[in-house]
C-alpha cells in the first residue's frame, strides 16, 4: 500500500466506482489538509480532488460523504475532530467484550473515533469506516462501529482485500462482503 502516491490503474477503478461523484479540487483539498494539520493518503487525495468528493453511491452502502461532511447519523454531542492527533489504534479492539466500566471506557473510546480520520461514510446501525490520516495505520481503512473497531485488509485476517483506500473500493466493487476471511 503506498500513501504517498496515485497508481493509473487504481484512479481508473475509483473513477468507474465513483462515476456519478463530482471533483472537490486540488485547491480545496489543500485548503483543507492545511486547516487540518495532515496530508491525505493517496489514493484517496487524488480522488477526493479529481474524480468525487462524496458519492450517493457506494461504498459504503449509504455512499461516500464528502471530505469535510460526516455522515447524518453521527451525532451532534461528539467532541471536536483532531484530524492531526494520531489514529490510537494499530489492531482489533473489541471493547463490547473489554471489562473495563464505562467511565474508564469511555475517555478511551472518543480518540478511536475522531483522532486521526475522517469519516468515509456508513453501512447505517452506526456502522462507519474510517480512513486513517495520521498515526502508524495511516492509509489503512477502519470499520468503527459501538461495539468495536477492526481493520480492512487481509494483512489482519479478516478479509482477502488488499489494505487502504483503494483496495477497499475495489473490493465493494467486486461484491464481495466485508468480513470474507477463508
Amino acid at each position: 500500500m503506498d500513501t504517498e502516491q496515485a497508481y493509473s490503474e487504481d484512479l481508473a477503478m475509483l473513477r468507474a466506482a465513483f462515476d456519478t461523484g463530482e471533483p472537490l479540487g486540488w485547491e480545496a483539498v489543500r485548503a483543507f489538509e492545511t486547516e487540518h494539520g495532515i496530508t491525505l493518503p493517496e489514493p484517496y487525495r487524488t480522488c477526493v480532488a479529481e474524480i468525487a468528493d462524496g458519492c450517493g453511491s457506494g461504498p459504503p452502502d449509504y455512499g461516500l460523504v464528502p471530505l469535510a461532511e460526516l455522515p447524518d447519523d453521527w451525532g451532534d454531542d461528539r467532541p471536536v475532530r483532531e484530524l492531526a492527533k494520531p489514529f490510537p489504534l494499530t489492531k482489533m479492539w473489541l471493547w463490547e467484550e473489554d471489562d473495563l466500566p464505562d467511565e474508564e471506557l469511555g475517555p478511551m473510546l472518543d480518540p478511536v473515533f475522531d483522532h486521526g480520520s475522517i469519516v468515509l461514510g456508513t453501512d447505517g446501525c452506526g456502522m462507519y469506516w474510517h480512513l486513517i490520516v495520521a498515526g502508524p495505520h495511516r492509509g489503512h481503512v477502519w470499520s468503527i462501529c459501538g461495539e468495536g473497531a477492526a481493520p480492512f485488509g487481509s494483512e489482519f485476517g479478516f478479509t482477502t482485500g488488499e489494505s487502504g483506500f483503494a483496495g477497499w473500493v475495489r473490493h465493494w466493487v467486486e461484491g464481495k462482503p466485508w468480513s470474507d476471511a477463508p
